[in-house]
């Protein structure tokens, strides 16, 4: 699932950056917006929980200096030589313009899931002391505040914008409170993976969330029945059961993306190296606007606007793993600009 929404990442930015495709005639780009991302939140919130972890000082440490050099020291690399090689500011200018975003040029995914790694951990950890129960209990409660959190930026304009701050902006925060909620719904749904499946597994649940992502979807691109606030609703339920649609799809043919099938393999290969892709695939980025000028000159056709964005997606997304394996070549660059050290040899004598 994680190879899946990559593709769909790539996909969505070949379009928006390199089609330079307009979102309000596109009918790929609001369609993928709606669940790449939370999808691929959900899946780090499940693979972040593991059973038989004990949280002490140390580990928490660890597993926090770690994350920090995958998700934030690459990150910056990327930036500047994304920077250097595409920006037609000069790199003060650039480097700030884009720091004072909150999407950061677009590298703003892995400073925002570390927030997230951050905020799980040190609850995970505190209650965790108490029993696994109150640990389950703190992270159902902390998903709610979470919601509470994303729905606050929908709120009516009365209630002034706090959100649009300095802080908020040069953190990336805003996007943490955006998506946070569906890495700690992954989490969860990990916890309660045999619950879950039982629940997947009920003659009703598909049929009712595919309905449900139908008619959101409905009222989304065409009816806009809901005004002010309220629609953001229907996004939020689309938001959630096309990504659930995607859970469900992939657990039901699940023997199809096993290592023994060639789409197994593709998936899981570009699942291990995502955050390769992510990083070099602004630098390789192709732009080609008189695609999205066609596109938009025409009648919108689903089919076309997207086989075209992920055919492109998967030259790009082939052109980084080339890229990532020769840069890995280096024991030193494998390790800083992918967070990925090298396992020491070992020795033939001892086996």
């Amino acid at each position: 699932m994680r190879g899946f929404t990559m593709i769909l990442v790539v996909a969505y930015h070949v379009a928006e950056f390199g089609f330079l495709e307009s979102e309000k005639i596109s009918v790929s780009l609001p369609f993928l917006v709606l669940f790449r991302m939370p999808l691929f939140f959900f899946v780090s919130g499940f693979l972040a929980y593991k059973a038989s972890w004990v949280w002490t000082p140390q580990n928490f440490a660890a597993l926090t200096w770690k994350k920090f050099k995958v998700q934030v020291l690459p990150a910056l690399v990327f930036l500047c030589v994304c920077i250097v090689l595409r920006s037609k500011m000069s790199f003060a200018e650039g480097f700030m313009y884009r720091m004072e975003s909150p999407t950061k040029g677009g590298y703003w995914f892995t400073w925002v899931l570390l927030q997230m790694f951050l905020i799980y951990y040190i609850v995970a950890a505190l209650f965790q002391r108490i029993g696994k129960k109150a640990e389950n209990t703190a992270i159902a409660v902390l998903w709610v505040v979470a919601i509470g959190a994303y729905l606050s930026l929908y709120l009516p304009q009365t209630l002034g914008t706090w959100y649009k701050t300095d802080w908020m902006m040069y953190s990336s925060f805003y996007e943490t409170m955006q998506y946070m909620h569906f890495f700690l719904l992954g989490n969860l749904v990990h916890r309660h993976w045999t619950t879950t499946q039982r629940l997947f597994d009920t003659q009703w649940f598909f049929p009712i969330v595919v309905i449900l992502a139908f008619l959101c979807c409905a009222d989304i691109f065409r009816w806009h029945l809901l005004k002010r606030e309220w629609t953001n609703l229907p996004k939020t339920m689309a938001m959630y059961t096309l990504m659930l649609t995607v859970v469900m799809f992939f657990r039901h043919y699940q023997t199809y993306f096993t290592q023994q099938t060639r789409i197994g393999r593709g998936l899981q290969y570009i699942g291990v190296r995502t955050l390769d892709i992510y990083l070099l695939h602004f630098i390789f980025m192709p732009k080609i606007p008189a695609v999205g000028k066609w596109l938009d000159a025409h009648q919108p056709n689903f089919v076309i606007d997207i086989t075209l964005a992920v055919g492109m997606a998967l030259l790009v997304i082939a052109f980084c793993l080339l890229v990532s394996n020769i840069l890995r070549v280096s024991p030193q660059l494998k390790e800083h600009l992918f967070g990925r050290p090298t396992p020491p040899l070992k020795n033939k004598d001892n086996g």
